[in-house]
């Protein structure tokens, strides 16, 4: 056979298949405006992290049995735009982020809760917090920690003063690109982003555009909207950046640091319940006397329960008093979890449970 026959005919097939998914994701579609309505004649949720989780589950462990010719890495973000585009049939769902638009933590919620949501972005991470709160926002995500930099300390001091619960998180490989409109590495003579990726780019730019000029803005994603109007010009950001300015990717993962990092949180009203493979994180503090920490913790330690991490944080009530950020595993649903945590209340002085909510998958 021809191979443009061959090429026609296999071409006509996907058509097809395309014909079939679209019919698919609208049926998809009608089931959950039925069961959107069911949620809202009961007050139930609409956004359900634990059923979501399943059904990624399920559909990777499915891909693998089908021999993952589709890539298994690709069924999540596939499923969770689709997930995500048919909950907006249901209600839109509202999510505020640390902002302008294309930042990292804008690309960490489109990962979390998908693009057919509505996205808002806000100056500061305590804006994130007052938008859930004053009731603009139904969720919202901020940067807490980072493998290089470490802790971002004004949002755990946030999480004590607001009546906020922490509902999922996402990690977020830190990885900076060059992109502009045109994809020709020499012809660029100038080249936008924030001054400390520039600074974490410097090596690879000092050896590929040792002449380009080297400008300063305000965030990456300011840099990318410059340079998407500018040829002879590129723009250091993130991919979303690209996606959401229409960039070509000209070099990708530029950055000096090969594991970066960075983790954030979902925040909302509710804790969400048990998926069987979740986090709790909680806040304490402890007695003014030998051994507290020990005596505190020991709880954790009777009833068989990890700790993956605990911070410290200055209490602002008096000089030299800590309160400590914990994460364990489990949720407060767990017997076990909530039979220590109990324990640790009565002992700590002060106690509070920031969340429990699914592991990043």
């Amino acid at each position: 056979m021809d191979y443009k026959k061959k090429l026609e005919e296999l071409r006509n097939k996907i058509d097809q298949i395309d014909e079939q998914i679209l019919r698919l994701l609208n049926e998809r579609a009608k089931l959950a405006q039925e069961v959107g309505h069911i949620k809202k004649e009961h007050n139930l949720p609409i956004y359900v992290p634990s059923r979501e989780k399943a059904i990624f589950e399920r559909l990777e462990k499915l891909n693998a049995e089908l021999g993952e010719i589709f890539p298994t890495d690709a069924v999540k973000p596939v499923f969770r735009e689709i997930i995500s585009a048919c909950r907006s049939t249901e209600e839109s769902i509202k999510v505020a982020y640390l902002g302008p638009r294309a930042t990292f933590t804008h690309q960490a919620a489109i990962k979390h809760f998908g693009q057919a949501v509505e996205h808002i972005p806000v100056s500061t991470i305590k804006d994130v917090f007052e938008e859930i709160v004053k009731e603009k926002a139904d969720f919202g995500v901020v940067p807490v920690e980072n493998t290089i930099e470490g802790i971002v300390n004004y949002t755990l001091d946030l999480l004590v003063d607001y009546p906020l619960k922490i509902t999922g998180e996402v990690i977020l490989e830190i990885s900076l690109h060059l992109m502009g409109i045109n994809p020709d590495v020499r012809e660029i003579v100038r080249v936008y982003s924030h001054r400390h990726a520039l600074a974490e780019c410097r090596d690879w730019l000092r050896e590929n555009l040792p002449n380009a000029q080297l400008i300063e803005v305000e965030s990456t994603a300011k840099a990318a909207e410059m340079a998407k109007d500018d040829y002879e010009s590129a723009a250091v950001a993130s991919e979303a950046a690209a996606d959401i300015y229409g960039l070509h990717i000209i070099e990708r993962k530029i950055d000096r640091h090969i594991h970066n990092f960075t983790r954030f949180l979902v925040i909302g009203t509710q804790i969400p319940n048990r998926t069987g493979n979740d986090k709790t994180t909680f806040i304490f503090s402890v007695k003014n006397e030998v051994g507290a920490l020990y005596k505190t913790l020991e709880p954790l330690y009777r009833h068989g329960i990890n700790m993956t991490k605990i911070e410290s944080r200055p209490s602002k009530k008096e000089a030299w008093d800590y309160i400590f950020f914990t994460d364990i595993e489990g949720h407060i649903q767990d017997e076990r979890v909530e039979k220590a945590l109990k324990e640790l209340e009565e002992i700590s002085p002060f106690f509070k449970i920031l969340g429990s909510y699914p592991k990043a998958h």
